[in-house]
C-alpha cells in the first residue's frame, strides 16, 4: 500500500484517529479532517510524519455542509497526486443532534435532518469526489462507517440508527454502480466502540458494562478493531469485497 493516499473525515478523535494512524503505519499517505481544532490536527500530522516517514495533511471541514467536499478536494489535489482510498467516518454531536438523538416521541424534524446530512449527504458527496479521483487511477475502496444501532435498539438512538440504515443502503447502490470502475464501496458497523462520542452518551456506563456481558469476549470494542477492518477492506485481501456490511461488534448482536 506504499504510496497510496487516504482521505478521511473526522481524523483527529477516537475511530478516525486510529484508521489514520493504522494507514499511516503501512505506508499510505493521509489527508484528514477535523472541525475546529486546528492545532491539534496541524500536530497529528506533523507527528504522523515523524513516526511513519508519509504525507499527513490536515483540512478543515464542517460536515454539515456536505458541498463543500468538492472545495476540499481540489485543495487534496493540490497536496496529493492521487487518491486511492475514502473513508466517511466523522459524526456531529451537542447542539447539532438535539432533536434527533432523543426518544422517539421526542425526535424533532431539524435533529434527524442533521443526522441525516452528516450521515448520509456527506457520505455521498464525499464518495463522488473521491470516486472521480480514483477512476483516473484504475479504481480504489471506499467506506462508510455505520453501527449496530440500526439492528439492536440503543435508547435515545432512533435518528442515528435510521441514519445508519439507510448509508449501508446508500454503500450498495455506490457498489452496484462504481464497481466497473475498478471501485469497491463497503461500510463498516462497529457497535459499541470506546470513544469520546459514546462517553457523551446519557447512559455510557450502561452501555459499557451492557456490551461487557453480551460480548463473549467480555469487552467493549476499541477504535482499533475498526482501524484493522478498514484497513482490510482497502487491502487486496479484498478484492472481491463489495456491497457488504462488515460487522464488527463483539458478538453483541447475537445475545
Amino acid at each position: 500500500m506504499k504510496g497510496k493516499t487516504l482521505v478521511i473525515s473526522g481524523g483527529t478523535r477516537g475511530i478516525g484517529k486510529a484508521i489514520v494512524k493504522e494507514f499511516a503505519a503501512n505506508d499510505v499517505n493521509v489527508a484528514f479532517t477535523y472541525n475546529s481544532n486546528q492545532e491539534l490536527a496541524m500536530q497529528q500530522a506533523k507527528e504522523l510524519e515523524a513516526e511513519f516517514g508519509i504525507k499527513a495533511r490536515a483540512y478543515a471541514l464542517n460536515i454539515l455542509e456536505p458541498e463543500t467536499y468538492k472545495e476540499l478536494f481540489k485543495q487534496i489535489d493540490q497536496d496529493f497526486d492521487r487518491i486511492d482510498f475514502f473513508i466517511s467516518n466523522a459524526i456531529i454531536s451537542g447542539r447539532a443532534v438535539v432533536g434527533g438523538y432523543t426518544k422517539f416521541m421526542k425526535l424533532k424534524p431539524r435533529g434527524i435532518n442533521n443526522i441525516f446530512t452528516a450521515t448520509v449527504n456527506a457520505f455521498v458527496v464525499g464518495a463522488q469526489e473521491a470516486a472521480k479521483r480514483m477512476e483516473k487511477i484504475g479504481g480504489g475502496s471506499i467506506i462508510s462507517l455505520s453501527s449496530t444501532g440500526n439492528l439492536v435498539h440503543i435508547d435515545n438512538y432512533a435518528g442515528h440508527g435510521t441514519a445508519k440504515a439507510a448509508v449501508e443502503t446508500m454503500v450498495k447502490y455506490g457498489a452496484a454502480e462504481l464497481g466497473e470502475k475498478g471501485i469497491r464501496v463497503n461500510a463498516i458497523s462497529g457497535g459499541p466502540i470506546e470513544t469520546d462520542a459514546l462517553r457523551a452518551f446519557t447512559n455510557y456506563e450502561e452501555v459499557k458494562q451492557k456490551t461487557a456481558e453480551l460480548s463473549p469476549l467480555n469487552r467493549m470494542g476499541k477504535p482499533e478493531d475498526m482501524a484493522g477492518a478498514a484497513l482490510f477492506l482497502c487491502s487486496s485481501k479484498a478484492s472481491w469485497i463489495t456491497g457488504h456490511t462488515l460487522l464488527i461488534d463483539g458478538g453483541t448482536t447475537f445475545q
